[in-house]
Parts: C-alpha cells; sequence; structure tokens
C-alpha cells in the first residue's frame, strides 16, 4: 500500500490546538503532533468501534497487552510481563506521579537539561529541588556530562538526589543514547542509589538507521528493578488527541507506589485510545516504515537548508522529528518571537533550557517545510 505523506491536509475547524494558536498567517511547526493522516487500519479501527453505539467504561484488553510484550521483545529484545503495564492517560502525567511517588521534600530530582519542559515543571509543582545534568559537546555530538554531575554531587551542593528523569531518545536534541552510554549511566545511578523514570515515547521514531533504542530497564537486574519506563503509540501513529499510554514498571514495590499516587487523580486512558493503540501495533507496521522514510527525507532537506541559512546551526538527529536549531550567532534577544513575526511558530529553546534555541517540528508536507524554512531565510536576510 502506497501512502502519501506530501498531501497538505486543511485543518482548520478541527480544535487543532497547533495550527489555532496563531491564525492563520503563521505556518505552526511547534507543538509535537504531525501534519499526517494516521494509518488508514486505525481509522477503520475507529469507525468500527464507533459504530457499535455503545462507548461505556473500557478495558484495555488482554490482546493489547499482549502486543505490547510482543512488541518490546521483537523490537528491543526485551522481555516484560503483562502485568507489570500501568495505564495512564498520557506520559506528562506519568512525570509528575513518579516526582511524587519516590521522592520526598528532602530529596533532590536530576535530570538532563535542554530537556522537554515537563521534566523541569514536575519537580517544581511537587517542591522538589532541581538537580541539571548538563549536555557537553564531545566531536561535535551532545553527550551527558556524568563526570561534571558527580563532581557537584560530591560537593553536596544539592539535596540528596533520589529520582532520574530521563528522556531517551532525547527530546528536544534527538540524542539516541547508545548502549554503552546507557551502561556508563546505569554505573551512575547505581552508585547514587537512583530510581530512574525514562521517558521512552519516541522509541519508535529513529532516523538513523545506523542506531536501535535500547530500553533502560533493559540494560541488566538493577536497570530491571529501578525503572519506570514509559511508552505509547502516540507519537509514532500520531494519535496523540487519544488518551492512551503506559508505563511499565518490574519492581511490584515501585509499580504499587506509583499506583497509589495515580489511582483517584489521574484517569485511565479512553475506549477510543486503546482501539488506536490495539490497531497501531496489530496492524501500523507498514505504514510507520513509510513514515520514517519521509522524515528522514524532511530531516535530510531540513539539515542542509539550516545550515546554509547564516547564522543558524542544525545538527543531525538521531531520533524524534524535532530539530534543535542554534540561532546564538544572530545575537536575538527572542528567537522564538523573530521567527513568530516571520510567519513561523516555533517552541522557544528557553521552555527546555536554552534561551539560544529553538525546537522545530518537521513532521508535516515538504512544501510546507519548504515554505518555512524560506521564511526563516528571507527574515533573517532583512536584517543586513
Amino acid at each position: 500500500m502506497t501512502f502519501i505523506f506530501d498531501q497538505v491536509m486543511d485543518r482548520s475547524h478541527t480544535d487543532s490546538a497547533k495550527w489555532e494558536l496563531y491564525g492563520p498567517d503563521v505556518l505552526p511547526l511547534w507543538i509535537a503532533d504531525m501534519d499526517f493522516a494516521t494509518a488508514p487500519v486505525i481509522t477503520e479501527a475507529l469507525h468500527q468501534r464507533i459504530s457499535h453505539g455503545i462507548y461505556g467504561y473500557t478495558q484495555p484488553g488482554k490482546d493489547l497487552e499482549q502486543l505490547i510484550v510482543d512488541r518490546c521483545r521483537e523490537r528491543y529484545q526485551w522481555e516484560i510481563q503483562a502485568e507489570w503495564i500501568v495505564w495512564l492517560p498520557n506520559l506528562v502525567s506519568a512525570l509528575h506521579i513518579a516526582t511524587r511517588a519516590y521522592t520526598t521534600s528532602d530529596e533532590s530530582v536530576i535530570a538532563p537539561v535542554p530537556v522537554y519542559h515537563h521534566f523541569l515543571i514536575a519537580p517544581k509543582n511537587a517542591d522538589r529541588e532541581l538537580v541539571q545534568l548538563n549536555w557537553t559537546d564531545r566531536d561535535g555530538v551532545p553527550v551527558l556530562d556524568l563526570e561534571e554531575l558527580d563532581a557537584r554531587l560530591a560537593r553536596q551542593e544539592s539535596k540528596e538526589p533520589r529520582l532520574l528523569l530521563l528522556c531517551n531518545p532525547h527530546n528536544p536534541n534527538g540524542r539516541v543514547l547508545s548502549q554503552a552510554e546507557l551502561q556508563e549511566l546505569e554505573q551512575f545511578c547505581q552508585k547514587h542509589n537512583l530510581i530512574i523514570c525514562s521517558d521512552e515515547i519516541h522509541c519508535d521514531l529513529i532516523l538513523d538507521k545506523e542506531v536501535r533504542h535500547t530500553p533502560f530497564a533493559s540494560l541488566s537486574d538493577f536497570a530491571r528493578e529501578h525503572t519506570v519506563t514509559l511508552m505509547s503509540a502516540s507519537k509514532t501513529f500520531n494519535l496523540a488527541g487519544f488518551a492512551s499510554a503506559y508505563a511499565i514498571i518490574p519492581n511490584a514495590e515501585l509499580r504499587a507506589r506509583f499506583q497509589q499516587v495515580r489511582d483517584g487523580i489521574v484517569p485511565p486512558p479512553d475506549m477510543l485510545g486503546f482501539i488506536a493503540a490495539k490497531a497501531a501495533y496489530s496492524e501500523g507496521g507498514d505504514w510507520h516504515e513509510a513514515l520514517l522514510e519521509y522524515l528522514r527525507g524532511n530531516h535530510d532537506y531540513l539539515l542542509q537548508a539550516i545550515n546554509a541559512i547564516p547564522g543558524l546551526t542544525m545538527k543531525p538527529l538521531q531520533g524524534t522529528y524535532l530539530a534543535w536549531i542554534d540561532t546564538s550567532a544572530l545575537g536575538l534577544d527572542d528567537p522564538q518571537a523573530f521567527f513568530l513575526e516571520a510567519g513561523v511558530g516555533l517552541n522557544a529553546g528557553a521552555v527546555f533550557g536554552d534561551k539560544d534555541y529553538v525546537r522545530l517540528n518537521f513532521a508535516c508536507p515538504r512544501s510546507v517545510l519548504e515554505e518555512a524554512v524560506g521564511r526563516m531565510a528571507a527574515a533573517i536576510a532583512a536584517r543586513g
């Protein structure tokens, strides 16, 4: 089957958060949903369920949970059990649950910065101290500076850390941590007796064919017993409008603590979220592979186009469809506002922890991406 990703779809009158924030004169390349129709098998499954007419309380079903078990084994050589799965409406809530479930006010939370902004919000909302794990450049590649953090912890510059919030593949810099990097991080976590909450929502969006995703929990016995792994079909299959995600928690005590904080506050996924996830995991493979090839093409175009614009720099992404663009050479006070004035809506890097960057979502038809890049280039050229 041929899937068409070049088609520009009209998302007006759909209450799209992405398209209605700025209005018709701005191309919105910010929030992480794709401007592509999802896999037809998913749409067909939803139509079939809707036609039934009764929409009562719905469970995930053992077949969906078995699909997740099989997927983890086949894609990541990671053996899990269905009873380890804890259902959630989204993974943002899981970051907040984990922060409250596994730390006290006398302990701190480590997160890599820059990072998706809810990694910064969750500790703040729980009145927990945030300890930054900084990125450093190694031969042009961003890597986690564990040595620098270890030195700071040895000087006791913060409260005792208890939880590491990990994002892999990383949002926003697109790194897919290698197994060697993950093992180094695991040794750090063992040394400091940390619980790890690993957001792996972009694990099926690997652009670089030379790398593979390794779930942190699959590394060792320690990793398995100390890790909460967060996954969802939502990013891969463009289902963000449905409430459907899950945590995989092998350790029974950690699972109970997580569920205790969740229950009564965070609802389970909705009926359509379950239906969509089941169709995606059981029949969406061909669409997924076609999507990856289209995203790789967009990435390669964007990488060349952005680096040809004076003052902008972009490094190759290993995963995600979210480009992390360095604007520091332009000396802009507010890069996001500058490009918004030019008719391109991007995420401000300051939200993630670096004001000199913007984040650009290139999961859109190539013509839209080309128009956006043209507007950005023209705005910079007009500065003189």
